[in-house]
């Protein structure tokens, strides 16, 4: 929800005694091993990132289960098991949540990207590495965000990064596919409409995805993967059938 917060709100939130109140236990979420960042019995020296990373992540969760308008800051808060002038410490408002939201998705695909630029293998082998790291960032918590949160939700700005952001990685797979096509690695195609399709299947798992499935998110990338690399492989040239 775009807008900032008001004044005695932004105050709290800057309390020193905002985290020290006692809360309710929060009930973890998956992967949470460690119970909640602002437990005083785990406190650690990033202490400030693991906190904020966990208000995003909860953040992702809530929007999944809910949807965005249907997710409040106080639905956040209560998740977490703090107070909402807590959750306006690490982040301005719900829209830049969302925007949070999408870039933390977005960072497994990127590095897939950056590892696939300092490799010397075969354009299909590094572009395989890039659609395992989009499927498992699809798959996550992140991805209802990265996929089904509209831009609308967000202003003018933020929406701007988020176009840039996924014409980065349109870039990124088009760019793999030349060099697939031009090392041989790589059947001949158009890489503007192949690279549409294979986006498009990708981001399909987020409608579809739950971590209660037979699949987890490895096995579902490992698939996808399997899935473009036979179909990118190159095909022997058809020979001209023989005149009788």
């Amino acid at each position: 929800m775009p807008g900032g917060q008001s004044t005695p709100a932004r105050n709290l939130a800057r309390s020193p005694m905002t985290e020290t109140r006692k809360r309710p236990q929060r009930s973890r979420t998956p992967g949470d091993s460690t119970g909640s960042p602002w437990d005083v019995r785990h406190r650690r020296p990033r202490d400030h990132e693991l906190k904020r990373d966990a208000v995003v992540r909860a953040a992702a969760q809530a929007f999944n289960a809910r949807g965005y308008h249907n997710t409040s800051l106080d639905d956040i808060a209560a998740a977490l098991g703090v107070t909402k002038p807590t959750v306006y410490y690490y982040v301005s408002n719900k829209e830049q949540l969302l925007f949070e939201c999408f870039r933390t998705g977005l960072q497994r695909i990127r590095e897939a990207f950056r590892e696939a630029q300092r490799s010397d293998r075969p354009a299909r082998d590094r572009l395989n590495s890039v659609v395992r790291g989009y499927a498992e960032a699809i798959a996550s918590d992140y991805g209802w965000c990265m996929v089904r949160a509209h831009e609308h939700d967000l202003g003018p700005e933020l929406g701007r990064q988020i176009n840039a952001l996924k014409s980065e990685i349109d870039q990124g797979i088009r760019r793999l596919l030349r060099e697939g096509v031009d090392d041989g690695s790589i059947g001949p195609c158009d890489p503007k409409l192949t690279a549409f399709a294979m986006a498009g299947a990708l981001n399909w798992i987020a409608h579809w995805y739950r971590e209660n499935q037979p699949m987890n998110a490895t096995q579902v990338a490992d698939a996808f993967a399997s899935f473009f690399e036979n179909g990118l492989l190159p095909r022997p040239a058809r020979q001209p059938a023989a005149r009788a």
